[in-house]
């Protein structure tokens, strides 16, 4: 059985993500901060509801003890919390406008695999998905003619574009560091759910679909790689 956490899986396309890896056979962890939204989603799931904020390293810490003790080892583990940050223009922009964004869409994922990776250690073939956004492709937002479904680059997002710029490299650091483990950064798409107050034009389930398929790789498969359902991402 392939143990599964998901972290930020309440709603949207971590819930989706949980909802066709359970139908595919795997045991699927759902981590949230809010415990009634976590419970909920992991009932409705039929998943283990985890309890996990992964802006706090006590949090994470005790997250991993749980899973330790309920399932020994994690197979695979999907980042996927991320929040958007303010949109200010550039003159209007300041650190502490970052911090926030940071350390949920940067920090938070460094956390989790500090902690977890000795769990995944323990996997015949350990996964790591890790949600980015094509917002984070500095070859797209210089220019957009590279990539086929061009970025609007012009969204005030900087925090949130180079949030996910940085882990775009962080997964290459780790495919670099850890050839053991499959380790990928996605572009799930423009993808209609809460994060965007469904503006997004297309739906939940094909935004899961790299996600999905990028958890379900084989020993085999790729690592270090910046992915979509269109190909490779321009980094």
């Amino acid at each position: 059985m392939t143990t599964t956490l998901i972290t930020g899986a309440n709603k949207g396309l971590g819930y989706e993500t949980a909802r066709r890896l359970i139908a595919a056979g795997h045991t699927v962890y759902i981590g949230a901060r809010d415990p009634q939204r976590g419970k909920e989603a992991a009932t409705d799931l039929g998943a283990h509801y985890l309890p996990l904020d992964v802006t706090s390293d006590d949090s994470v810490d005790a997250a991993a003890r749980q899973l330790e003790a309920e399932a020994g080892r994690l197979d695979v583990l999907i980042n996927n919390a991320g929040i958007s940050g303010p949109r200010h223009p550039a003159r209007e922009l300041t650190a502490d406008d970052l911090l926030a964004t940071y350390d949920v869409n940067v920090f938070g994922p460094v956390r989790m695999l500090h902690r977890f990776l000795p769990l995944l250690d323990r996997s015949d073939h350990p996964v790591v998905v890790n949600v980015s956004s094509g917002l984070g492709s500095i070859a797209t937002a210089v220019d957009p003619e590279v990539w086929p479904p061009a970025v609007p680059v012009w969204v005030y997002a900087a925090g949130y574009g180079s949030s996910k710029a940085a882990l775009n490299m962080l997964t290459v650091q780790y495919a670099r560091q850890l050839p053991e483990l499959r380790i990928n950064t996605v572009d799930p798409g423009f993808t209609a759910t809460d994060f965007n107050n469904h503006r997004g034009v297309q739906s939940v389930e094909k935004g899961a679909e790299i996600i999905v398929r990028l958890a379900t790789i084989g020993p085999n498969g790729p690592t270090g790689q910046y992915l979509s359902l269109d190909g490779n991402v321009p980094w």
